[in-house]
């Protein structure tokens, strides 16, 4: 079965717009976060930005599984939506892994301080 899903589009072209839109969105609702002090200005640069590459690669995964859906190709479709979530997902295990090496960072110089000050 083939879906008309219009003329192809070029899915470097939606990762920028995606990633635009996500920071575009991000950047508000984190903005707000900000002033309102529930975050603080490096964390919700770092989500910001997080969540930016995360659109970007959501959009791109969305424009190739609809262009492999044009095609007729399902095994082409979920391959994309695979590399969308596997891509997302990634970020946020980076995201994660930087946030424990930045904590484990700030416990050590803290550490150092004491000893300094103590």
């Amino acid at each position: 079965m083939v879906i008309n899903t219009g003329e192809e589009r070029s899915v470097t072209g939606n990762v920028v717009s995606g990633a635009v839109a996500s920071a575009t969105i991000a950047s508000g609702i984190n903005y707000s976060q900000y002033k309102r002090g529930a975050v603080d200005k490096q964390t919700a640069v770092k989500n910001t930005i997080k969540l930016s590459i995360q659109g970007g690669i959501a959009t791109g995964a969305a424009i190739a599984a609809a262009n492999y859906l044009g095609r007729g190709s399902l095994l082409g479709m979920l391959s994309a939506v695979s590399f969308g979530i596997a891509g997302v997902y990634g970020v946020e295990k980076i995201s994660e892994a930087i946030d424990e090496k930045m904590a484990k960072v700030e416990v050590v110089e803290n550490q150092e301080e004491e000893e300094n000050n103590g």
